[in-house]
C-alpha cells in the first residue's frame, strides 16, 4: 500500500515500503544486532522490577525474545500495518492484555500518539505498556558529518539520518496516548568502529538505513563520500577508530485504573512548604 500524504499535503515522514525493505535486508544479513539484544535485556530489567505477575501479553513484533518471554503466561504477536493500524485482537473499549511490550516496533511510526492510543486500548485497566525506541542522540556524529559533506560538495543538505525522539517529549506523548504514571528514561552506548564501512554494515544489520519519504534517490557522490569520511575521521575518532553514539529510550505507562495513585487537588496540602523545610516564609516584594 503506498504512503498517503498527510492533511497538509506533504508525504509522511517515513516511507513504510522502505521500512519493510530495510527489515527484510536486515533479516538476510549474518550478524548479531547488538542494539536489539541490549534493548531486550533493558526491557527484561524493567519488567523484573515490577512485582505483579502478568497473564496475557501482547508482543508488538514477530518473535518474543527469550529475555522477555517469562514475564507473561501467554503471548500474542502483532504488528502495525501500512496504515499504522495495530492488527491485534481486542475491542475498542477494553483490551484483553495486561502487558504490552514493544522493542523498536514504534521506531518508524509517523503518528506516534495515535499508535500509543491503539496500544492503550488493547490493555486491560491497570495493564502495563513497556517500549523501547532509539533516542535523539543516536548517530549524531553521522548526521553532522553528512550535513557538512553535502553542504561542502552540493551547496545544500538532504535528509540522510532519520530523526529520533527526545526523552523529554516522550512522557507527554504517553499522557496524550491516555497512559497513567508515565515514565521515560534513557540508556546511552558509544561504539568504536574500525572504519566507516563497518558502521554502515552494522546499520544495515539493524535495519537503520534511510527510510525517510523525502530522502534523495540518487547515489552518494564520490566527492561527498570523501568529504564525509574526512570530516568524520577528523572530528569523531578515538584511538584511530570512529565513534558512534546510540541512545535507547524506554517508555513505561499504565492503562488508567482507580486503584492507581492520583495527584492531589491544588490547594489541598495541610502543611506549608516552609514548615516542611524548617525555614522562614517571606512574602514576595512587589
Amino acid at each position: 500500500m503506498p504512503d498517503l500524504p498527510n492533511s497538509k499535503g506533504r508525504p509522511p515522514l517515513f516511507d513504510f515500503s522502505a521500512v519493510l525493505r530495510a527489515r527484510d535486508r536486515a533479516v538476510r544479513l549474518a550478524g548479531e544486532p547488538f542494539l536489539v539484544q541490549a534493548a531486550a535485556e533493558g526491557l527484561a530489567d524493567r519488567l523484573q522490577a515490577v512485582t505483579r505477575k502478568f497473564e496475557h501479553g501482547l508482543w508488538i513484533g514477530s518473535v518474543v525474545p527469550e529475555e522477555v518471554a517469562p514475564f507473561a503466561q501467554t503471548w500474542v504477536c502483532a504488528d502495525f500495518d501500512a496504515r499504522e493500524v495495530l492488527a491485534a485482537p481486542g475491542s475498542s473499549e477494553q483490551g484483553p492484555f495486561d502487558l504490552t511490550v514493544s522493542l523498536f516496533s514504534l521506531q518508524w511510526i509517523n503518528d506516534l500518539p495515535g499508535a500509543l492510543i491503539q496500544i492503550r486500548r488493547l490493555l486491560k485497566p491497570d495493564g502495563l505498556f513497556l517500549g523501547a525506541l532509539l533516542g535523539g542522540g543516536t548517530l549524531g556524529e553521522l548526521r553532522e558529518a553528512f550535513a557538512h559533506a553535502e553542504d561542502l560538495t552540493r551547496g545544500g543538505i538532504s535528509p540522510r539520518v532519520s530523526p529520533f525522539a527526545d526523552v523529554r517529549d516522550l512522557g507527554a506523548l504517553l499522557q496524550r496516548g491516555g497512559f497513567a504514571l508515565p515514565v521515560a528514561d534513557v540508556e546511552r552506548l558509544t561504539v568504536l568502529y574500525r572504519d566507516f564501512f563497518a558502521l554502515v554494515r552494522d546499520l544495515r544489520l539493524h535495519g537503520l538505513t534511510n527510510v525517510m519519504s523525502e530522502r534523495s534517490r540518487q547515489f552518494l557522490r564520490r566527492d561527498t563520500l570523501a568529504a564525509l569520511l574526512a570530516h568524520y575521521g577528523e572530528h569523531y575518532s578515538e584511538n584511530a577508530k570512529l565513534r558512534a553514539r546510540f541512545e535507547t529510550l524506554y517508555l513505561t505507562g499504565w492503562a488508567p485504573h482507580q486503584s492507581q495513585q492520583q495527584p492531589l487537588r491544588p490547594g489541598s496540602a495541610k502543611t506549608r512548604l516552609a514548615e516542611a523545610l524548617g525555614t522562614a516564609e517571606h512574602p514576595l516584594k512587589r
